[in-house]
């Protein structure tokens, strides 16, 4: 076993890097493949990938124009000395500002005023013009004297206001950076202040998509890439931006390690079948377990729910499932285009349509699998599951719920989650 980790990983290359939608699709979703080389690196079907990610280089520069400082600047971080570019591009997370800096800036303004930053001192003299040169109310030290209040600007407030009401809080950092947050109150940091009350760099888990045994020496990822656009600047998540705009396929290096499941694994017995219910990404692990289940040759069904918003943009791996259909392996494919017809039809309604044939392989001992969304899609889905045994299986409520979330879940292990 490789010794590979976050802290350590291997360094490799991205070989594949392509879109799966089809065109016009509102989505961009990419089929993503890293060489493991000579790294040693093993997985098996259900385990995830770390990827470690970087920051946008022209959003560092940005965020390095925006607070006044040279990008030679030395600081020390966790991964040791280096520039302030470099930390910021390799060993901070600087894509969505976090609360602890919000609370750092009551240390940042007063009653009496903000700090001095360039910008305000230019705002200032404008409006002072003609004053004297006593405007800055002495000859202290640039960036610690206080400048009275501009007009209709309240720092003291907003700031009260952010860090005393928590839904405030969340929905001001939900779509801001520190660029935002820098230029909103216009205060002023050095580096070292900077980076003592921002997040270190975490890396991010992808679930594999796919089998080694059936792609010896590479690992495969599904990867909805985020895009959106707040405050004036277009901007998305973290690893998925590098991964389709930063990295060159074959060129960049990337650093990546395994992530081993404990419990989101095949039924050590082939004869067992499984349902799998995967829509959008949530396919990925699910293309790695019809690749195992094929190279293992056994004997159970295979039958897969899956869905996104159009058969014509997102049925991603069309080819490989209507072969693994046409070749017996796949027992059945059930879908749930949500946008293909007026009603907005979700796997949960399409599991309830099938209930009774559902209820039936439970009752043989199927495995029930899950991967996607947490907050909405899994839970309208366990509901279904609940329903399922109610109505099927002749249970009251209490009884169904105690044989989905304690006999299927917790005792028997044959319904697994993998969700985000």
């Amino acid at each position: 076993m490789s010794n590979w980790s976050a802290k350590n990983p291997y360094m490799t290359k991205i070989t594949e890097c392509y879109v799966l939608n089809g065109e016009g699709s509102r989505k961009e979703t990419r089929h993503v493949v890293f060489d493991l080389g000579d790294s040693g690196l093993d997985y098996k079907v259900g385990d995830a990938l770390g990827v470690l990610a970087e920051n946008p280089a022209n959003t560092v520069d940005l965020l390095i124009d925006t607070a006044g400082w040279d990008q030679d600047h030395m600081v020390t971080t966790h991964n040791g000395e280096r520039t302030i570019w470099e930390a910021l591009k390799k060993d901070f997370e600087i894509h969505r500002v976090n609360k602890k800096f919000v609370k750092s800036l009551t240390e940042k303004v007063s009653s009496n005023g903000m700090r001095i930053t360039v910008k305000m001192i230019d705002r200032y003299r404008e409006s002072v013009s003609g004053q004297g040169a006593g405007w800055m109310g002495g000859d202290s030290e640039m960036g610690t004297e206080l400048l009275p209040s501009i007009p209709g600007d309240d720092p003291v407030g907003r700031v009260e206001h952010l860090t005393t009401d928590a839904d405030a809080m969340e929905d001001y950092i939900w779509s801001r950076d520190y660029i935002d947050v820098l230029r909103d109150f216009e205060v002023s940091y050095t580096p070292e202040e900077f980076i003592e009350v921002i997040d270190k760099l975490k890396p991010r888990l992808y679930s594999i998509a796919s089998s080694h045994d059936a792609h010896p020496g590479f690992v495969e990822l599904t990867v909805g890439i985020v895009r959106y656009s707040h405050h004036g600047r277009d901007r998305g998540g973290l690893c998925t931006i590098y991964m389709a705009d930063e990295v060159e396929v074959n060129k960049t290096d990337v650093g990546v390690f395994m992530s081993p499941t404990k419990s989101f694994v095949l039924p050590e017995d082939k004869s067992i079948d499984i349902i799998m219910v995967g829509p959008g990404t949530g396919i990925a692990p699910f293309r790695a377990f019809m690749e195992q289940r094929v190279h293992d040759g056994g004997s159970g069904k295979n039958w897969l729910f899956f869905g996104d918003q159009s058969s014509k943009t997102e049925f991603y791996y069309k080819d490989e499932i209507e072969s693994w259909l046409d070749e017996g392996h796949m027992y059945r494919f059930t879908t749930a285009w949500s946008r293909d017809q007026e009603e907005k039809i979700y796997v949960q309604h399409r599991l309830k349509e099938h209930g009774a044939e559902v209820w039936e392989w439970f009752e043989r001992g199927a495995y029930f699998y899950i991967c996607g969304d947490k907050q909405y899609m899994a839970k309208d889905v366990h509901r279904a599951l609940i329903e399922i045994a109610i109505e099927h299986g002749g249970m009251s409520e209490e009884d169904a719920t105690h044989f989905i979330e304690k006999t299927m879940m917790k005792e028997q292990k044959r319904y697994l989650r993998d969700v985000y």
